[in-house]
């Protein structure tokens, strides 16, 4: 039977613990600091989730989590939000963990700990099932998800794919993501342009979107008919925490571009609104832009 979701979230999930730092770097001369630690759900898979859920999309998730308490709390969360978990499967090495140090400008340093990450596979069935009749699949980049890969495009979806901090374009990590990829996103962080970037990307397929997040710089779009630079938007709440960021810009973009019919500048508005609101925000993936709040804001930029 066809499940009909409008967005099936394929990628890692797990806690994050952020370490609010009252400066811009740490004194290591000092054995002890006093700093705010929050845990909650993260990661890119939690992040992209929990996004399009809390724009009422109907949402599948399909990722791993262990047999312990944080796992435990990580399904009911998502089960709260709406989001469809049968394809939430069991890694015998623990729940995912990520300590993000984030410092006074709201930039972070992630430690990742992506525990059976490299060796798990999916239940192809299960997932076949989960992906069928669905309008389009949102793929992070942890290592077992490159298996559904084929799944989703036999199935006739729609392929969106993040591939978050990259430093080459040839990486074979990342190929096969870069080659089944209908909308491809990367972050800026680790060079100044992205334009060399977005045009192999769209050399290798070319009626595909790229679209590269470069922070407070706006992002870039690219597309057969060319690249095209957006300034970033501002709200009123100042930046305290970027963790998301990328996440919701593509969840805000997705949404609107896949689901809800705007045209494509408007979709990159929407989704630099949702990364902008998610900056305003500590330890936020449970305090992301809901649809109205995003259709207002929206509505005040277009005023």
């Amino acid at each position: 039977m066809k499940q009909g979701f409008e967005v099936v979230v394929i990628g890692a999930v797990g806690i994050d613990t952020n370490v609010y730092i009252s400066a811009n770097s740490v004194d290591f001369v000092l054995e002890a600091s006093f700093t705010e630690n929050l845990d909650y759900i993260g990661m890119a898979g939690g992040y992209s989730s929990k996004g399009f859920a809390r724009l009422g999309k109907k949402t599948a998730f399909i990722g791993f989590i262990g047999d312990d308490y944080m796992g435990r709390h990580i399904a009911c969360e998502l089960q709260a939000d709406g989001i469809d978990t049968k394809g939430v499967f069991l890694d015998s090495m623990g729940t995912k963990r990520s300590v993000n140090l984030i410092f006074s400008d709201g930039t972070r340093k992630t430690f990742y700990d992506g525990k059976g990450s490299m060796q798990l596979k999916p239940d192809l069935e299960i997932c076949r099932r989960i992906l069928s009749g669905s309008k389009f699949a949102h793929f992070n980049i942890v290592n077992w998800s490159r298996y559904l890969l084929p799944i989703a495009r036999e199935g006739g979806l729609i392929i969106s794919v993040d591939l978050q901090d990259i430093v080459d374009i040839d990486d074979t990590y990342r190929s096969d993501y870069v080659e089944f990829a209908d909308v491809l996103f990367f972050s800026c962080v680790n060079f100044d342009d992205p334009t060399p970037f977005v045009k192999a990307f769209l050399k290798k397929k070319k009626d595909r979107i790229v679209i590269s997040g470069m922070g407070k710089r706006g992002c870039a779009v690219g597309t057969k008919d060319g690249i095209t630079f957006f300034p970033a938007v501002e709200l009123q709440d100042p930046v305290i925490d970027t963790t998301g960021a990328g996440d919701s810009l593509a969840v805000g973009f997705l949404s609107s571009y896949l689901i809800d019919s705007y045209s494509l500048e408007d979709s990159i508005l929407r989704g630099q609104i949702a990364a902008r609101y998610c900056c305003t925000k500590k330890a936020s993936s449970s305090e992301l832009i809901t649809a109205e709040e995003l259709d207002r804001l929206y509505r005040s930029f277009r005023a």
